[in-house]
């Protein structure tokens, strides 16, 4: 039954290149507006002067959708889809059709970039209807579905163009299709959408696994073996979907490569990542006026775009580009970083700090012609004597395969130029380049002067996470302490102005409103990206906000009973179901991005928590990563770090286990013996450290009167803060306060885990919203140090530290770090370790 609804409901492929465009519609604010002109995205504001009768996702329409007994249209896209704009146009602005979707569907428009979930959710749909009516096409935007009024998916599509053509209804042929089969079938139609939901809550999680297989080392080369089957020798990149494209850049293929290469050299890989890194730099998919990147290749050889840049896309390739500077100390692969961070910072940076989403791909409906050339127009604005080296150097001499103009390549470089255009002198090639970055110049600045392309101006908290990530480790590698700044100010809007009340990350922000409940990959990007900047500046602020973060991520996307993280929270809109993904697409998954920064986690704070959660994501994925480890780029990445953690500290097995390595536990004392004994300080801070803290002193004891090699020992820092000031509490409260944080720096080997911090007392304080968690008086830390097996017997330099910042009522001073210095003493073999100050270790230990 279900194949034959079905196919009574296929709605027929359509080839958009058949369909001639529309040109663009000016805004028309006179015309009467829907309820799309109260949101804020920049994409549904675009439709709220259709005649269509639109709503936005939310309960009044479902509500009216299940009183009045109507099916759905859903419609979703985003503000740089060109095909999305091409239907608006010439569909939704149809008097005629929107007169028949108002009379028989309830229409809803949803912004994918504002809800991601919705766009997953019914994209997977979409998916399997296409299978099961044997379509030829695949999924895409607009994705224009039809769903039962209780948001069960009926039957769906992409583009649908306004007329019918030979084979091809239009769409008002599809919306009477619909309806007629809704008015006379409807109970076969309800049955149909309730299998086809049924097959979604199937496939939106990885299947259990009853011997699932295990992911061991090596998981990563053998990623890279399958990316090279795939590899294009002759331009670079992946996965060329047929002979000529389109292609993808896909950074976190790229990414897995670098990964690699740092941890075993090897000129094959080193080749596929500098072949692809070296052509995307040249091709038409660079802007090589204003820096940055388009979202794809249309082609295989990069030359002809998809003309909208994309924060995600910039962010992860900002990095790549720089990551690979460092590691070639190529001045392209820097000059590309660069420019690439210089161009988010100029044209997709608020005032307020946060970054917009996206560019437009159009002007007057024509897809690319702000970026275009021609031959005439370039050497009217470069001149005569540059016109003809600029046409050389960027294939304006060449024929042009993009109807619309020019796309600007390098097609010869700089050093192939100079025996041309060159005059004699002492580095032809340097003159050359002089004279065709002042071309650029003027070209940009004449670029600037066309009809400006639509920018969506939605800050969205993950996507704001990748270019914080790709701001910090681009600014920490190439020295651009500005880079690092404009990523500090990014990381402080978004956990500013983008939480609700109870502190919950908020996904969107626009013209001053936060809205919509955070989904996994705004939490986990957000989080790595403040990883990053802790690892560029040291601030441990930044690492505090990540760990809060990622403290709430687990308590409302953890999947208690088989491990990984849903897509979406425990609170959140009940939908058709939960998604959970590993797969990493033109972004990473959130999953793999979430294995990797726990990974990162453990190895930062000791929490062995992380790790746990880590492993157990990874777990979760295992199946499919064994099955095709290439598309899980992140993910083994992650489990690679997991095994190198596991390395450092192996866990007791046959060979060194008790029989054959015993574990010297310290000898006991009686109770009276240690409410008498005088406490043995093993590390405090020396004569000419103590002097700079004047609100804190600290000392660090130990639970034993030495370390023994393999094993554990208990260590506890007493801090007494001096009168009148207090220091912040760890976690902080709010969470973008330095808190106090414990460190390990030496000897070389030890590991500090399960850190105990105190909790905090509340301080009402001018300034802040909300209450501040603080330390006054005397405050106590506990950790664990673990010892490896390999400690060098004899007398060690232990080194500690204690971070922290000191506030009172009027003032907090900058953030000051506390080193911690004394010998400590290591078992030889054989001998044991004493129990000493054992009043500050009771049984049950306390954090004060």
């Amino acid at each position: 039954m279900l194949q034959g609804v079905l196919r009574s409901l296929a709605l027929p492929a359509v080839s958009l290149s058949a369909w001639l465009v529309a040109p663009a519609r000016a805004a028309d604010d006179a015309r009467p507006a829907n309820r799309l002109a109260a949101e804020t995205s920049p994409y549904l504001r675009l439709h709220a002067h259709n005649p269509v009768d639109w709503h936005p996702w939310g309960p009044e329409a479902l509500e009216k959708a299940r009183r009045e007994n109507k099916p759905i249209f859903l419609s979703i896209g985003y503000s740089s889809c060109f095909w999305c704009h091409v239907m608006e146009r010439k569909v939704f602005e149809n008097e005629d059709i929107a007169a028949y979707m108002n009379e028989h569907f309830v229409n809803i428009k949803v912004d994918r970039e504002e809800r991601p979930d919705l766009d997953d959710l019914y994209m997977l749909a979409l998916q399997i209807y296409l299978q099961a009516t044997g379509a030829g096409q695949g999924g895409g935007w607009p994705l224009s579905m039809f769903l039962t009024p209780d948001g069960k998916p009926i039957a769906g599509g992409t583009y649908f163009p306004p007329e019918d053509a030979p084979g091809r209804p239009g769409f008002p042929s599809v919306l009477r299709q619909v309806h007629n089969l809704w008015m006379a079938q409807e109970e076969r139609i309800r049955e149909s959408s309730e299998v086809l939901a049924q097959e979604v809550r199937r496939l939106a999680a990885p299947q259990p696994d009853e011997d699932p297989p295990t992911i061991g080392p090596g998981v990563a080369q053998r990623a890279v073996e399958e990316l090279a089957k795939s590899f294009d020798p002759e331009f670079g990149g992946f996965d060329s979907r047929g002979a000529e494209g389109p292609k993808f850049p896909q950074p976190s293929r790229l990414s897995l490569l670098e990964f690699q290469l740092a941890r075993q050299p090897d000129d094959t890989v080193a080749n596929m990542l500098d072949k692809t890194l070296t052509t995307m730099a040249v091709s038409g998919l660079y802007d090589h006026l204003g820096g940055g990147f388009h979202r794809y290749s249309t082609d295989r050889a990069w030359r002809v775009p998809h003309f909208e840049k994309m924060l995600y896309d910039n962010a992860q390739l900002l990095e790549a580009y720089a990551v690979a500077a460092v590691r070639t100390d190529r001045a392209d692969y820097r000059r590309v970083a660069e420019e690439t961070a210089e161009f988010v910072l100029r044209d997709m940076t608020s005032p307020e700090g946060g970054f917009y989403s996206a560019l437009d791909a159009e002007t007057d409906g024509v897809e690319g012609a702000y970026y275009v050339w021609s031959p005439e127009d370039v050497a009217e604005i470069v001149g005569p004597a540059d016109g003809p080296l600029f046409a050389a150097a960027y294939g304006l001499d060449q024929p042009t395969s993009f109807e619309h103009g020019h796309v600007l390549h390098r097609a010869k470089s700089d050093q192939a130029l100079a025996a041309t255009f060159a005059a004699d002198g002492a580095d032809p090639a340097a003159s050359v380049r002089q004279r065709l970055e002042a071309a650029r110049a003027r070209l940009l600045v004449a670029r600037g002067q066309r009809p400006p392309l639509l920018r969506d101006e939605k800050i969205l908290a993950g996507w704001n996470g990748l270019m914080i990530r790709g701001l910090a480790r681009s600014g920490q590698l190439l020295n651009r302490p500005d880079f690092i700044a404009a990523a500090e100010k990014a990381a402080m809007f978004v956990l500013t102005n983008m939480r609700t009340e109870s502190g919950d990350l908020l996904r969107s922000h626009c013209e001053g409103k936060a809205s919509h409940a955070a989904c996994l990959d705004d939490y986990a990007y957000l989080i790595d990206g403040l990883v990053a900047l802790h690892e560029a500046t040291g601030d441990v602020r930044w690492m505090n906000a990540a760990r809060r973060l990622m403290d709430a991520q687990i308590s409302s996307f953890w999947d208690e009973e088989r491990g990984g993280f849903f897509y979406t929270g425990r609170d959140h809109e009940q939908l058709l179901a939960r998604l959970k993904d590993g797969y990493d697409s033109v972004m990473p998954s959130a999953n793999s991005v979430s294995a990797t920064v726990l990974a990162a986690l453990t190895q930062r704070t000791g929490q062995a928590a992380y790790r746990e959660y880590a492993e157990r994501t990874v777990k979760t994925f295992a199946g499919p990563i064994d099955n095709s480890p290439a598309g899980y780029a992140r993910m083994v990445q992650a489990a690679e770090s997991l095994f190198a953690v596991a390395e450092k500290t192996p866990p007791a097995t046959a060979a060194t286990s008790s029989a054959a390595q015993p574990r010297i536990e310290p000898k006991s004392r009686t109770p009276a013996a240690a409410a008498n004994e005088k406490l043995q300080p093993a590390a405090q801070a020396g004569p000419d450290e103590a002097p700079k803290h004047k609100q804190l002193k600290a000392t660090a004891y130990l639970s034993a009167d030495r370390l023994t090699p393999g094993g554990e020992c208990r260590v506890v820092i007493v801090g007494e803060i001096a009168e009148g000031w207090h220091l912040n509490a760890n976690p902080a409260q709010p969470d973008y306060v330095i808190p106090v944080e414990l460190e390990l720096a030496g000897p070389e080997g030890l590991e500090l885990a399960d850190i105990s911090y105190p909790a905090g007392e509340e301080l009402q304080l001018g300034g802040f919203d909300e209450p501040v968690s603080v330390y006054e008086g005397q405050f106590r830390v506990y950790a664990t140090i673990k010892a490896p097996r390999n400690l060098v017997a004899g007398e060690q330099e232990l080194q500690l530290s204690l971070r922290y910042q000191a506030c009172n009522e009027k003032e907090c001073l900058r953030q000051m770090r506390m080193k911690l210095n004394g010998k400590v003493a290591v078992a030889r073999p054989g001998e044991s370790a004493a129990a000493v100050n054992a009043r500050l270790f009771p049984a049950k230990e306390e954090s004060k």
